[in-house]
């Protein structure tokens, strides 16, 4: 096989990879290009995720008709002329590759003013190849038509998301630029419906609702500028918005760090944002953050990325340390005394679900007994071991208490009598040690079941058989009931709402950062609205891991966690005897959906020994 070279379309075509991976990458070329303009006002209009169409228009200065075809050659920028001018760079782009990859594969026009001439230029590319080149009237600015994404690279194609998919993309991007430039008005349209619109207030303050929500924002503080610790440092400026201790996120994903205007992933940085809040936060949990970090030109590497969505300081150190030290003074200083309220990320609202809390708290105060077992069934205020095992004795003549049918029916509906054959022997309920483990005595001998690991187990094998056989799993809420997300989670939950749907949760946008709930799992009925949301969040963000369990099932090991009895809660007889009763007849018994055992097994002959008594 002989060498040659290849043909220029086709070089051209390959190197494009590395600048246009996704819809999103043209946007993000598209929309830099606005901005280096000196843009104010930047719209970007998208259909069916971007594949079919992306029109990014700005009102920036414009290209001269002079060099409106140059643009479109490889390496053309006027951003840099020598490789010193990259410590001294202060515009988004300068590798002059966006315009010609993204030429080379899609269906682009472009019309364009300078604003110093009169007339404006058009012209029309198609797979790399110019079409045709034109005066026109036209407005001073650029108006850049992407159509047809990929249309001559259809191994490309092949590997695109669904439409949902890069739309929730595009939508954290533009949101993102939003966040660095507070000065410029951006506004986004997904198939003729506008979802997002700023005003070019200049403030960072006036953008952050818009984007994390009204709810969200609330727990913000604002991060001044320190003056510099040393004279031998560079001049680091930090500044922005993080979260009060008393809210937290599952992950470190709403971490969002900007540098010189440039959106940056640095696992460091985000460490010190994190390290900020030593002791101030429950363990797993993650502050929200909204960073922007000014330093000299010179002191960091830009050109280290293809997409530069990865920086390099000369000074890593300096960095970290004033980005850890800004945020810790803000939160030590500004930190209000943390509010008694339900443990969430979200706000909910629901007129009933208020007066049901008020009630519990009328019912407290006058010494009525409200404490509920997860299972629905009342429970005697908490006292000794022996008043709880006792509240309700077996029945010996084989059949089932009346106390057992009335604690089965009290299980959320779709969870009912087990009906699969027996797997385990029977069982007989001795007590409960450490308000975390049945003891049990069976034919071989002695059992302690992990209450929480048992009944794990068998939510997930009962939610599961609902959901295979398509049976009601969903119990409706009432129409007021509303969430505040920030508006990344809402694009989240909107591209998965077919999976929640089939798992018990409807939900439906009701705004651009509000969810209206109308359904959640039945098991989860005496749950909060938005903590039964929040808890799929943080496995939406995930996603399902290459090879292993789907989506959909990860979200159900979830539900049934939450919905689980918990280690350390007192049950009393008749909720263990209905454990055991339905753990004797699940189809895995032996370990809880996540693989950790649910008992141990001493046998009579184990027993013996410890006595001495073989």
């Amino acid at each position: 096989m002989t060498i040659h070279i290849l043909p220029e379309i086709v070089a051209a075509q390959i190197a494009a990879g590395e600048v246009v991976e996704r819809p999103a990458s043209v946007v993000k070329e598209l929309v830099e290009n606005a901005i280096d303009a000196s843009a104010d006002h930047i719209r970007i209009e998208v259909e069916e995720g971007g594949q079919r169409l992306i029109r990014v228009s700005d009102n920036g200065q414009g290209i001269p008709s002079a060099d409106v075809a140059t643009a479109f050659l490889r390496h053309a920028t006027s951003k840099i002329q020598t490789l010193a001018d990259l410590d001294h760079l202060h515009t988004l782009g300068f590798r002059g590759e966006a315009l010609h990859s993204i030429a080379s594969v899609s269906r682009l026009t472009l019309i364009t003013r300078h604003r110093d001439e009169q007339a404006g230029t058009r012209m029309v590319i198609a797979g790399g190849k110019t079409q045709d080149q034109r005066p026109v009237g036209a407005p001073a600015g650029t108006v850049v038509t992407v159509e047809d994404l990929f249309f001559n690279t259809p191994a490309r194609l092949k590997f695109l998301k669904s439409a949902t998919t890069e739309r929730r993309q595009i939508t954290t991007l533009v949101t993102n630029f939003a966040l660095a430039y507070p000065a410029i008005q951006f506004s986004l349209s997904h198939d003729g419906r506008e979802v997002f619109r700023t005003y070019g207030g200049g403030k960072l303050a006036d953008v952050l609702p818009l984007v994390l929500g009204a709810e969200v924002f609330r727990h913000m503080l604002e991060v001044a500028p320190l003056p510099v610790s040393r004279p031998d440092l560079p001049e680091i400026q930090v500044s922005g918005f993080v979260s009060a201790p008393d809210h937290h996120h599952a992950n470190r994903t709403q971490i969002t760090l900007f540098v010189n205007g440039r959106l940056i992933r640095d696992a460091a940085l985000a460490y010190a944002v994190t390290q900020a809040y030593h002791t101030l936060l429950p363990q797993g949990r993650y502050p929200i953050a909204v960073l922007m970090i000014t330093l000299p030109p010179d002191e960091v590497d830009v050109n280290v990325h293809p997409t530069k969505a990865e920086v390099r300081f000369r000074s890593p150190d300096a960095v970290f340390a004033a980005v850890q030290r800004a945020v810790r003074s803000t939160v030590i200083n500004q930190a209000p005394p943390p509010e008694v309220r339900p443990h969430s990320d979200v706000q909910w609202r629901s007129t009933a679900w208020s007066a049901r809390r008020d009630l519990a708290a009328v019912q407290a105060d006058s010494g009525e007994s409200i404490r509920q077992s997860p299972l629905g069934l009342e429970i005697d205020s908490p006292g000794s071991h022996g008043q709880h095992m006792t509240s309700a004795q077996p029945d010996v003549s084989g059949g089932t208490s009346d106390d057992e049918e009335a604690f089965l029916a009290g299980i959320p509906e779709g969870i009912g009598r087990p009906s699969q054959p027996r797997t385990l022997p029977m069982l007989r309920v001795l007590g409960q040690v450490g308000a975390a483990y049945i003891v049990a005595e069976g034919p071989a001998g002695l059992y302690l079941i992990d209450q929480h690991a048992a009944h794990e187990r068998i939510l997930y094998e009962q939610f599961l058989a609902e959901a295979v056989a398509r049976r009601s799993i969903a119990q409706q809420t009432l129409d007021s009931v509303t969430v505040e997300l920030p508006l990344r989670d809402i694009a989240l939950i909107e591209e998965n709402l077919e999976q929640l749907a089939s798992l018990g949760f409807e939900l439906e946008p009701f705004g651009a950062t509000t969810l209206r709930v109308r359904a959640i799992p039945a098991m989860l009925a005496r749950t909060d609205p938005a903590q039964a949301v929040q808890l799929v969040l943080a496995d939406l963000e995930a996603g399902a891991p290459p090879g292993q369990r789907k989506l959909e099932e990860i979200i159900a090991l979830r539900v049934c966690k939450a919905a689980a009895v918990k280690a350390g809660q007192v049950l009393s007889f008749t909720e263990m005897q209905a454990i055991i009763r339905q753990l004797e007849r699940s189809q895995s018994p032996h370990t809880c959906p996540h693989g950790r055992p649910t008992m141990i097994h001493i046998s009579a002959e184990q027993l013996a020994r410890q006595f001495g008594r073989t």
